[in-house]
């Protein structure tokens, strides 16, 4: 069976994680297709957006019995390899041009929650239950809290992830961690229908506004300006600029 599912409808590509047996649970093999993926998609000019999701109740439990079972056995650098392939995981999805959207139903818990936060945009399921669980097996959610510390108040962020708890869709959507909620019912309706915005407006001013807002990360606040400008200035000569401000004017 296939561990990760690829599909493609209208300007979407769909990335299913395909392991419903194990709650969708990372492993060395689905890590590495996800890459493979995501690399692909970004190759491919007619994309608006890719969407991330899990195939039945739950969208991602984490690590499986088996990966938990070799970071036991395994030493320094071995598990330090191991880290780093899911690092390279979370920053390709900050590096692919187009927006990658989290599509959580069910649960996602520890590295599937770190997956889901290192998505540019988060939907959920009325029912979905989020957490980063890692400290209640003395484990760190080390990875994923750099994106997290940038997505939360710092206090927030440290109680989520020192006391491990499960929290609903609507407290992480309160706190910032989620863009949108919709029903279980049409769950998978609504996500199509928020992606296929990314048609309605300009491909290259998105890979531009994604890739400004993620470099402005390390600069200061004088840098971040001059970053500003100097992408405002390559985007006003862009044809989507042109040909949109000439259809403005003939209104």
């Amino acid at each position: 069976m296939l561990e990760l599912l690829i599909s493609k409808e209208e300007s979407i590509c769909y990335l299913t994680l395909n392991r419903p047996e194990k709650r969708n649970a990372l492993n060395d093999e689905l890590i590495y297709l996800l890459k493979e993926s995501l690399r692909d998609a970004d190759g491919d000019e007619g994309l608006r957006a890719i969407v991330i999701k899990g195939e039945g109740k739950d969208f991602c439990s984490g690590a499986d019995l088996a990966a938990l079972q070799k970071m036991s056995e395994s030493s320094y650098d071995e598990n330090l390899e191991d880290a780093r392939s899911l690092m390279e995981l979370f920053l390709l999805i900050r590096a692919v041009k187009i927006p990658v959207i989290a599509a959580v139903h069910g649960r996602a818990l520890a590295g599937g929650c770190g997956l889901a936060t290192a998505c540019d945009l988060i939907l959920a399921a009325e029912t979905a239950r989020f957490g980063y669980p890692e400290v209640k097996i003395g484990f760190v959610p080390a990875m994923v809290m750099a994106i997290l510390r940038r997505n939360l108040s710092e206090k927030r962020a440290f109680e989520m992830i020192t006391q491990g708890f499960e929290f609903s869709a609507s407290e992480a959507k309160s706190i910032g961690l989620v863009n949108r909620i919709f029903s279980d019912a049409d769950f998978d309706e609504k996500v199509k229908e928020y992606a296929l915005v990314y048609e309605k407006v300009s491909r290259s001013a998105i890979i531009r506004s994604k890739t400004l807002l993620y470099q402005m990360d390390g600069l200061t606040f004088h840098a971040s300006m001059e970053a500003g400008a100097e992408a405002n200035a390559i985007a006003r000569m862009t044809e989507d600029c042109r040909k949109g401000i000439a259809k403005f004017l003939l209104k």
